[in-house]
Order: structure tokens, then sequence, then C-alpha cells
């Protein structure tokens, strides 16, 4: 470690029930509040919301594409919470660039994985627009260059995690521990859901695994250090083991295995 670095010590734990709170934010906004909301005031007579896809007994172009748009609004939103990250304790600073990532990586995700494999959100939006090849050609263009601004985006709200004489070790643990939290998280919920293992290899491993791959290329990208004071560790906090062991029960036995309305 070179001379005058500071030891950063960050708690595994905390890290995991962190991830796991941001992955279920992520996923109640895209599905919920995007895609449920949007088809019961569009007329709706049954839903049925699980972790992996909303099952509706209608669909219109606004439902499919209101699960992304939401995910990007709240990116929005929780970026600008981090304008001014000093105002927050490290542990809530780092709750709100995965809450942020997570919601950018998704929201840029569905365009390129849309337009690439003719499948999904944006598939759906663009079904039956003609010439069909140049839209999912357009889906690929907006989705590659987003998401990769998106990348950047993240990048320089963890600079505040890594220090000029910071170990880049730091900065892995962080970018990797939610990557493969939220990959098992959605997995495992996923197999539960009511529309079959197809929506699991379709939607809920790709829409993680595959939308927050970006966690894993971070690290490399960082390689300029902040010179701004780093946060300090993410300490142990009984309170954020807590909550993200209630929501994970709540995820897997009661949302992974659909939660349904009709009117």
């Amino acid at each position: 470690m070179p001379a005058g670095a500071v030891t950063t010590k960050d708690d595994k734990l905390t890290l995991i029930a962190v991830s796991v709170l941001a992955c279920i934010l992520q996923d109640i906004l895209h599905e919920g509040l995007g895609h449920g909301v949007t088809a019961w005031l569009s007329g709706a007579h049954h839903l049925t919301m699980s972790t992996v896809a909303l099952q509706s007994d209608i669909d219109t172009r606004w439902i499919s594409a209101n699960g992304t748009l939401v995910n990007l609004l709240f990116a929005a939103i929780f970026w600008l919470f981090l304008l001014r990250p000093q105002r927050y304790r490290p542990t809530t600073c780092y709750f709100l660039v995965l809450a942020m990532a997570g919601n950018l990586f998704t929201g840029t995700g569905y365009f390129l994985f849309s337009g690439v494999a003719n499948f999904g959100d944006w598939a759906a939006v663009i079904h039956g627009l003609e010439p069909h090849w140049m839209w999912r050609l357009g889906l690929v263009v907006l989705g590659a260059v987003s998401y990769y601004a998106s990348m950047l985006i993240v990048a320089a709200k963890l600079r505040q995690f890594h220090g000029k004489d910071e170990s880049p070790r730091r900065l892995r643990v962080l970018c990797w521990t939610p990557y493969f939290t939220d990959g098992i998280l959605a997995g495992v919920a996923g197999l539960l859901n009511p529309a079959g293992l197809f929506y699991v290899i379709a939607s809920a491993l790709p829409s993680t695994l595959g939308a927050n791959a970006g966690l894993l290329s971070l690290p490399s990208m960082m390689r300029r250090r902040s010179e701004q004071q780093q946060l300090g560790p993410i300490q142990r906090s009984t309170a954020w083991i807590t909550a993200g062991a209630i929501a994970s029960v709540l995820f897997i036995c009661v949302l992974g295995r659909g939660i349904s309305w009709s009117r």
C-alpha cells in the first residue's frame, strides 16, 4: 500500500444488503410503476406482476415503453440527489449510486437488448413499424451510445469512493458485489414466477447480469483517481442488513410468485 494511503475496509454484509435493496427498487419501479401503473390507467382489468414480467389483459406501446422510461426518470432523480454527496453517510451515498446505476443500466440496456434480440419491451414498442430493420438499428445505436454515457455518469459518482492513494481493490468490491448479488437474487426469485422458466432466461438474467455488465468494466475505466476527499468505509449497519434480509424474503417469496389485481 502506498505511503499515506487510507486503510478502507467495507463491510461485506452491508454491501450485499445495500445491493439487494437497490436491485429490488429498480425492479419494482420497472415492473410496478412503469408497466403496472400504466396498464392500470390504460384500462386493464387483470394484472399479474412478478419479479420478471407484468402480465396484463391489454397491451399497448406505452405499457411496454414506460418500464424503461420510469427507470430513466428515477435515475435522473437519484443523480440530482448525488449532486451534494457530502450530505449523506457513505452507506446512503453508496445506495444512491447503485440505485442510479441500476436504473440507468436497465433503461439504456433495454434499447440495446431489444434492438439486437428483437425481444423485450422495446421490440414490442417498435413492432409493426417499418422499415423494421431501421428501427432495430436505431435501438442498437441508441442503446450503445446511451449505455456508454451511463457508465461515464456512474463512474463519476463512484470516484468519491476511490481516493488518489486508494487501492483499486476497493473499487472492484464496490462494483462487483452488486453485480453478482443482483444476478443471484433475480435468478432465485425468477424461478418462482408464474410465467415459467423461459422468463428467467429471457428476462430475469438479461435484465440483471446483462444490463449490469457495466459494473464489471467500471474499475478498469476508473484508473484516474479522485483528487477529492474520499468517502470513508461502509461500516456494518444492522438497519441496512435487516432491511435487505426482509426485502429479499418478500421479493423472492411474495413478488417472485406473482401478485394479481382485478377489477
